[in-house]
């Protein structure tokens, strides 16, 4: 694989986005960066550079700028792209789901048209394992039928369905890989990026990061008479950064594989439930961790974790970073950044 080669990173200032630039570089890659810094910071671009010491070329534009998008391709040589821009809030989704589909759907439509434009056909595209819905069983392997049940997972189904068309095209030479991830956590073992949501965070982790420095009082635990180990829901766990390299794993296989669609799971394939999360940060920043616990939300499921092994055969990817490792990397970005990027130690 040659050197330096270009790779257009959508959402690069995101909390995945920010992570795979890290490993892009360090991989001999050149991330080209667009963000609209919606839901994201500059900052996290800044610390980019202070991990690797290579400052990537970023542009302020939004994915639906026909136009701008254009211009990042005619600037240069752009080999393959990461899609990761997007909103992807579930509750939010269903009380702004034209505003979902009009991001997500709109602006991946748009990018795939400027990629046909200027003949870049290899893309990676972030999907969820949303797509999968209540499974019938775990672990969730690739083959499972797709049911989404939000408007946000709806938005990652249909882009997969255009990939999955665009792919099937006589002589269209699209090779695409949809990934499917599980629930991402940590930050890079720097303390300098991670996870930095908007208002009251969505997930577990960083709502109880959020705890734990302060900013929230409590953790109200969602179900705890689910059919577990502890009656709390199960999930499958990845730390980022070894998310981050199986991207990398991902977009080294589309340069040596010929053209289509492929989906991969990427999850560790073992299911944690709330409670033995709240444990593990617990023992990872010696602070006890309030919480209360409260009828389940409708639609939440009792479990779900993935079988990644799919990705491990045909990319040679496989986690390697455990709870404890996760904990302790969301604990040590989080202390250094307690209003995450807005008002952090330099």
């Amino acid at each position: 694989m040659p050197e330096q080669q270009q790779v257009l990173v959508t959402g690069g200032a995101g909390y995945i986005g920010s992570h795979v630039c890290v490993s892009l570089i360090e991989a001999g890659f050149t991330p080209v960066v667009v963000d609209n810094y919606s839901n994201s910071h500059e900052v996290a671009l800044d610390r980019v550079t202070q991990i690797t010491g290579v400052r990537p070329p970023v542009y302020a534009v939004d994915i639906r700028d026909e136009q701008r998008l254009g211009e990042v391709f005619a600037a240069h040589d752009i080999k393959a792209v990461m899609h990761f821009a997007g909103l992807k809030a579930v509750g939010e989704s269903t009380t702004l789901p034209l505003e979902y589909h009009g991001n997500n759907v709109g602006g991946s439509i748009t990018l795939f048209r400027v990629m046909e434009q200027h003949n870049v056909r290899k893309l990676i595209f972030s999907s969820s394992a949303t797509v999968y819905g209540d499974p019938a069983s775990v672990p969730i392997k690739e083959t499972f039928p797709c049911q989404v049940t939000n408007p946000y997972g709806r938005t990652k189904l249909i882009v997969e369905d255009i990939l999955r068309d665009m792919s099937a095209a006589p002589d269209a030479q699209w090779n695409t890989t949809l990934l499917r991830y599980f629930n991402p956590v940590g930050a890079h073992e720097s303390g300098l990026i991670g996870e930095d949501p908007a208002g009251i965070p969505n997930n577990l982790v960083p709502f109880i990061a959020q705890v734990a420095v302060g900013n929230l009082p409590y953790l109200k635990v969602f179900g705890s008479d689910y059919d577990t180990r502890d009656g709390t829901g199960v999930r499958d766990y990845i730390h980022v950064v070894d998310l981050a390299a199986g991207h990398v794993a991902a977009l080294e296989q589309l340069f040596q594989v010929a053209p289509e669609c492929r989906v991969y799971n990427l999850g560790t394939g073992t299911g944690y439930s709330v409670l033995e999360v709240v444990k593990a940060f617990s023992e990872a920043s010696g602070l006890e961790i309030p919480y209360e616990l409260a009828p389940r939300r409708p639609g939440d499921i009792a479990q779900c974790f993935a079988d990644p092994e799919l990705a491990w055969e045909q990319l040679g990817w496989r986690t390697r970073r455990d709870l404890k490792q996760m904990m302790e990397d969301t604990w040590r970005w989080q202390k250094r950044n307690p209003q995450g990027y807005r008002t952090s130690e330099s």
